[in-house]
């Protein structure tokens, strides 16, 4: 065998095993849930059946704990972004010494563990401020580190921002206001969809950091964790292939949006082209 086939058998064989690792334990989970056993497993396969969807359908706590994630997710979406928004923007027009303390310290939320975090808000907004765990103090909890998200992105979309727009529009007479809403924002509207979808995803599947500031107020990890220590059913599976056909869903309309928008771009720079001909020829 020459060093190129080889290298290409190695390659072959990587992707094989990667893949197998990344989705064969989401086939079996799939498999499973269509399994009559009711314990989560495709061995022994005792038969076909859809009840589990039944009974994840007549599970009203599910349902109360999935609306109650959905509303933290919302709540996260409306304070992270925005706090992100403005960190990025203040780090991306200070050229000081302090740029690089500023952004260390709004950075250091993503290497806090969970847990730390969880902790201290608890404590701080219980004694200090008399705030109770709830619906409330998760959202305080996860933004304080998913705005750190946010704002990573929002920093990488504006290293191709081109200022001297803004000083041009500044110099035509425009506002502060006027600049930031109708050249700043439009350019990073591409940023704060990606980091909406981010702090949504982020904050639906904490676990670490809800766990102490959610109080009475159950999300959907934590009503999996708590099935799986009192007793896991094939229900949780059928949750889990409804949230992947979501996901695939998503990313198939994502892609359709995507390349409708390319097939206009490039509609948009062929009739540009054949205008500058016919120009020149003229």
């Amino acid at each position: 065998m020459t060093a190129d086939r080889i290298r290409s058998s190695l390659v072959i064989l990587y992707l094989v095993l990667f893949f197998s690792y990344l989705f064969l334990p989401l086939i079996i989970m799939t498999a499973a849930t269509f399994n009559t056993s009711r314990f989560p497993t495709v061995a022994p396969w005792l038969g076909f059946t859809l009840d589990w969807f039944k009974v994840l359908w007549n599970d009203g706590a599910m349902w109360t704990a999935l609306w109650t994630s959905f509303l933290i997710a919302l709540g996260v979406i409306a304070l992270a972004v925005p706090i992100g928004l403005a960190a990025a923007l203040l780090l991306y027009r200070l050229h000081s010494r302090a740029r690089t303390v500023l952004y260390a310290v709004m950075v250091s939320p993503l290497l806090t563990p969970g847990v730390i975090i969880g902790i201290s808000t608890l404590v701080f907004w219980d004694r200090w401020l008399d705030v109770k765990g709830g619906i409330f103090l998760t959202v305080i909890a996860q933004s304080s580190f998913i705005a750190a998200y946010a704002m990573l992105m929002f920093m990488a979309r504006l290293q191709r921002f081109d200022l001297t727009q803004e000083e041009a529009a500044l110099d035509l007479g425009a506002s502060h206001l006027q600049v930031f809403r109708r050249i700043t924002l439009p350019y990073l509207m591409p940023a704060i969809l990606s980091a909406a979808f981010i702090a949504f995803l982020q904050s639906f599947e904490n676990y670490n950091t809800t766990i102490f500031v959610r109080g009475l107020d159950t999300t959907l990890t934590v009503y999996i964790a708590s099935k799986v220590r009192t007793g896991l059913t094939p229900a949780v599976n059928a949750l889990s292939v409804i949230m992947i056909g979501l996901t695939i869903l998503g990313a198939v309309f994502y892609e359709v949006i995507r390349r409708r928008e390319l097939s206009r771009q490039e509609s948009v720079r062929r009739r540009a082209v054949q205008a500058d001909m016919a120009l020149a020829a003229g």
